[in-house]
């Protein structure tokens, strides 16, 4: 493991130089893999496993068409590498439990009666395990349970690992019957692309990233993206300078200054009035959002939005349920305005492609 100081804070983490691709498919040489459930992570996971040569086969139920289509538009040939879920457990080794978490409690069942001793149980989120007392999800003493959590969705995985990047994981053993289950994890996250891997605990990963996902990266965005967008429209401003100022410029330029070197080099990298005022307000979002931080993590630790997450996305209506709000957002004014604004992105990109060319063309003649 190298020693990586994080802000003062020194941590230990897996380099993809220190376990190698060699080494992760040594480790998997005898193992099969069995993706369960082809939706949200699964399709990254699994493809870039089987890039990477190892051997992977689809476990999906055909209940779900739209699942079990795409699989098949994906190259999982039915019968050979994708068969129904409890086959894809009798035939794997490690089975990694990818279907939703609300779903979960509802293929564990068909799962667990077909588990063998010595296999592996994978998930990439701690969900199940933590709030066990809520899914009824509890592995039998006889297997490994391992999981590797990508810190991006399934899409980002794939699309990173076909340019040649990786995305961060974090990994954790919760038990290990074999004596392998680390290697196992570990070779599986240098599997399916990741960058670095970083030891965490089941509990800390489900923490972590429910409320990361309600909060900054999701939740809290949207909302201070609408209450600054609503503010400027009221005051106003037309609907394309309020979505430049509180979207296109943010996502088009500032936050790639950020993942570049950091908040203070992008501050660093702006105009002197956006520096001042950014910095003279930052305390006082930060002390306005404290107490809601507080109570969402809160909520996470004592389980209350995991009873929330089963019940509503459980529900046999909830695709259409979820399809509605979904519409709500996008045929939002602003994200309206937002479509608009990407729709004039490759225009212009290629207009400035092009005289770009044009000048070169020109200088050259000179």
């Amino acid at each position: 493991m190298a020693i990586i100081d994080f802000g003062g804070t020194k941590e230990e983490v897996i380099m993809r130089s220190e376990f190698t691709m060699q080494k992760a498919r040594q480790v998997l040489k005898k193992e099969t893999v069995a993706i369960i459930g082809y939706g949200v992570q699964g399709p990254g996971q699994a493809l870039n496993l089987k890039d990477n040569g190892f051997n992977v086969i689809i476990g999906q139920s055909k209940t779900f068409k739209e699942d079990w289509a795409r699989a098949v538009k994906d190259g999982w040939k039915p019968g050979v590498d994708l068969f129904e879920i409890e086959e894809a457990v009798q035939r794997a080794t490690i089975i990694e439990v990818l279907v939703s978490d609300a779903a979960h409690k509802t293929v564990w069942p068909l799962i667990k009666k077909n588990l063998k001793k010595g296999d592996a149980l994978y998930f990439s989120h701690g969900f199940s395990i933590v709030y066990k007392d809520q899914t009824k999800l509890i592995p039998p003493k006889n297997v490994d349970v391992i999981m590797v959590a990508p810190k991006g969705s399934g899409t980002s995985l794939r699309r990173n690992f076909l340019s040649g990047e990786g995305i961060n994981a974090s990994f954790a053993v919760f038990q290990d019957f074999t004596g392998r289950a680390k290697d196992r994890a570990l070779a599986i996250g240098i599997g399916i692309g990741a960058g670095y891997l970083f030891p965490t605990t089941f509990e800390k990963e489900v923490y972590s990233d429910l409320v990361g996902e309600r909060g900054v990266l999701m939740g809290a965005l949207a909302g201070i993206m609408e209450a600054q967008y609503d503010t400027l429209r009221k005051k106003g401003h037309s609907p394309s300078e309020a979505f430049n100022e509180t979207v296109e410029e943010l996502t088009e330029s500032l936050i790639r200054l950020v993942a570049e070197n950091g908040m203070d080099w992008m501050y660093a990298n702006c105009s002197v009035t956006a520096q001042r005022g950014a910095l003279d307000w930052k305390p006082r979002f930060k002390k306005a959002v404290m107490p809601v931080f507080k109570d969402l993590y809160e909520s996470v630790a004592t389980g209350a939005e995991t009873k929330r997450v089963i019940s509503a996305c459980g529900k046999v209506n909830y695709k259409a349920q979820l399809g509605k709000e979904l519409a709500k957002m996008g045929n939002s004014e602003m994200w309206q305005a937002g479509k608009a604004t990407r729709s004039l992105r490759p225009n212009e990109k290629a207009k400035a492609g092009s005289d770009k060319a044009k000048g070169i063309a020109g200088r050259k003649s000179n």
